[in-house]
């Protein structure tokens, strides 16, 4: 069953990557992300009236600091992905750089959850760095002038905000049921990036076919399909666990977004994708090795 869901994770996450790059020549960052919000949202909240139980014993604490980690995780991630691929970056480069998200994750694992990482893990971590860094390297080679130099930086901090948000759920005490976590987190994003879209006057979404296309993907695959499995498997199996199989985004959407789109893929990015994969194995070997750690300690 672990297996399973760490395939469909992975499969759901990377095709926002792909949703995003259809999307893009549609319309803008803020309309896209309105338009995928915001009928999710109402959904979400008419399932949520007729679904009280699951709401039961929520308090408005709870309820805030899950508005909190939707902001991060969704809003700020997403943003900086859309805008990122809106200025050029390829599907495939976006995914890698957001690749770097397990090894910040895994040094500051240990001193904000106690979740200790192991030397073999760190091996593994830093073998992953290596990977993207290779694969970013070359992408970016290949987009020539095409791209401004500092649009690269912007899915980094898209990466530093969904880390935060992950840390933000790990130290919480009271759990929140799933889909009750999914309302809040939809609701919130559709606020803000409503909120965003209307003030840059692009609320209005176009009527090309093709938009509402990558709407539905969106908001089928990468929000129920990934960002739901990616809550779940955090909890069922720790953040280096989860954090983990981020690596394995970068193969899987350079390779979708080069059959797809056409995007650059050569030696040097297929050399950085095989240390990446490596690095998953390493730190998959590491989590069967390392001893048990007491809490608190």
């Amino acid at each position: 069953m672990n297996a399973l869901l760490s395939v469909a994770f992975v499969l759901c996450w990377s095709s926002g990557f792909i949703g995003a790059k259809l999307g893009a020549g549609t319309a803008d960052a803020s309309t896209l992300l309105m338009w995928r919000f915001l009928p999710l949202a109402v959904v979400l909240v008419a399932v949520a009236a007729v679904s009280r139980p699951a709401w039961r014993g929520l308090t408005l604490r709870d309820a805030g600091r899950q508005a909190a980690i939707g902001a991060l995780s969704q809003s700020g991630y997403l943003l900086s992905v859309y805008y990122a691929i809106q200025l050029g970056v390829s599907s495939g480069t976006t995914a890698l750089i957001d690749g770097v998200q397990p090894l910040v994750a895994g040094a500051l694992a240990g001193p904000v959850l106690r979740q200790y990482v192991t030397r073999r893990q760190w091996l593994g971590l830093w073998l992953g760095l290596a990977g993207v860094t290779t694969v970013t390297v070359a992408d970016a080679g290949a987009a020539g002038a095409d791209v401004a130099w500092w649009a690269y930086f912007i899915p980094f901090l898209g990466m530093l905000s969904l880390v935060a948000a992950t840390f933000l759920e790990g130290r919480s005490r009271t759990p929140v049921a799933p889909r009750t976590a999914l309302t809040i987190h939809c609701l919130t994003s559709a606020v803000l990036f409503s909120a965003l879209a209307v003030g840059a006057g692009a609320a209005a979404p176009p009527a090309d076919s093709s938009f509402w296309v990558a709407t539905a993907w969106l908001v089928v695959l990468p929000t129920f399909g990934g960002y739901g499995l990616y809550w779940l498997i955090m909890r069922r199996s720790g953040i280096t666990e989860v954090n983990t199989l981020m690596f394995l985004m970068a193969p899987v959407t350079a390779v979708w977004g080069a059959l797809m789109f056409g995007e650059h893929f050569g030696p040097q990015t297929a050399l950085g994708l095989a240390v990446g994969l490596a690095a998953v194995v390493v730190v998959r070997r590491g989590q069967r090795t390392a001893p048990s750690l007491a809490p608190g300690r």
